[in-house]
């Protein structure tokens, strides 16, 4: 609801800034009409186009490669859960309520995720960390007795370690995606240049019309990248395909 209200916010006020540009021709006199400074502005409304279009893009495209590299650290996530599953099962069966566990805890973390509403403390760091404690815990509290069980605790160590690294680093990733102040600066920037877009058009419903759709288009491009930003709550979400098969797949 936030991406929806911003940009509707942003596209309104470029709507209004183009229609300001229009509203300001007819108070130009004549020695500073437009018409004897349109290559200036021109050129200056050029130069903001250019600028606009390629941070504006860069912001999308950081956006999507967040969204898209929060994926790919979920699947790792799961490899890791499941080869963890895999040491425990070989150590022995005293193992299986903690496997037990594990199951029931990547169900919740799958319900919460893509069935309900999340938690945003266990998207921090701190959650991450206080999360794998008991896991943790228990695997230092295991006493192998063959060389079988040393080797798979010495694995289930080794895959929480993994899985502890990646999961930091997503929470990390997922505190700032992308800079506020410059999508701020790049939201100056568009109101300036549909104002200078005003500047030079004449005023007719066409002219308004096209204001409208570019200004709508500047709006939605705020939208894709807050909404980008929030891959677990927003409209483009992640696919819960690899926890689903990880579910499937642990204490089989």
């Amino acid at each position: 609801m936030e991406s929806v209200i911003l940009g509707a916010v942003v596209a309104l006020l470029t709507f209004l800034a183009g229609s300001l540009g229009l509203w300001a021709q007819g108070l130009l006199k004549d020695h500073n009409a437009v018409e004897k400074a349109r290559d200036m502005i021109g050129s200056i409304v050029g130069l903001v186009t250019l600028l606009l279009s390629l941070v504006l893009g860069t912001l999308v495209g950081n956006t999507y490669y967040f969204s898209t590299g929060q994926q790919a650290q979920i699947q790792s996530l799961m490899v890791n859960e499941v080869m963890l599953d895999k040491a425990l099962k070989t150590y022995g069966d005293e193992t299986k309520p903690e496997r037990d566990k594990i199951k029931a805890s990547l169900q919740r973390v799958y319900e919460a995720l893509w069935l309900g509403t999340i938690d945003p403390h266990e998207l921090t760091l701190a959650g991450s960390v206080d999360g794998l404690k008991p896991l943790a815990a228990y695997l230092a509290s295991l006493a192998p007795k063959t060389d079988e069980q040393r080797a798979a605790l010495v694995d289930a160590k080794s895959r929480l370690s993994a899985f502890e690294l990646t999961r930091i680093q997503m929470s990390m990733q997922a505190a700032a995606p992308f800079s506020k102040s410059l999508l701020g600066v790049v939201m100056i920037w568009a109101f300036v240049l549909f104002f200078g877009f005003g500047l030079i058009s004449r005023a007719s419903l066409t002219t308004r019309v096209a204001l409208a759709f570019g200004s709508l288009s500047v709006g939605g491009a705020l939208f894709i990248i807050i909404e980008l930003a929030e891959p677990y709550t927003g409209l483009f979400r992640l696919s819960p395909a690899a926890i689903q098969q990880t579910i499937d797949a642990i204490d089989r």
